[in-house]
């Protein structure tokens, strides 16, 4: 039998728990990024089948098809917008991040968050948190 020191074992999976943060941190970016410019195959492919997404503020939660053919309808909103975000907290598939929108005749700040597993969004919701972006 191999005996795997305890110190190696556990850098090994803070190593592990490390790369699965900066894995759902590349999906959340090409998430925003494809967001700004409505791709709508990027956002099918970055979504789960059964994703559930929430949107506090409007109480609806859609489908994946429905998240899709509401872009549409986005790809007018933002037009000459700007999207920025920073990860806010990352734990156990769940990341919580703080977006501001940025939008030609508005700004919004938003409190999002995540689920991710098989490098796919398995459900996320975002809810308002100011009406500007002065606190990002």
């Amino acid at each position: 039998m191999v005996r795997i020191p305890i110190a190696f074992a556990t850098a090994a999976l803070l190593c592990s728990a490390d790369f699965a943060r900066a894995d759902d941190s590349a999906i959340i970016d090409r998430w925003y990024s494809a967001l700004l410019v409505a791709d709508r195959s990027e956002l099918s492919d970055l979504l789960a089948d059964n994703v559930r997404i929430k949107l506090d503020d409007l109480g609806v939660v859609q489908s994946k098809q429905e998240f899709i053919a509401s872009i549409a309808e986005w790809q007018g909103a933002v037009a000459g917008a700007e999207i920025r975000h920073r990860i806010e907290k990352s734990e156990g598939g769940v990341t919580a991040v703080i977006a501001c929108y940025d939008f030609p005749s508005n700004d919004m700040l938003m409190q999002e968050t995540f689920a991710v597993a098989n490098d796919q969004i398995t459900a996320s919701s975002q809810a308002a948190i100011a009406e500007n972006c002065d606190g990002y």
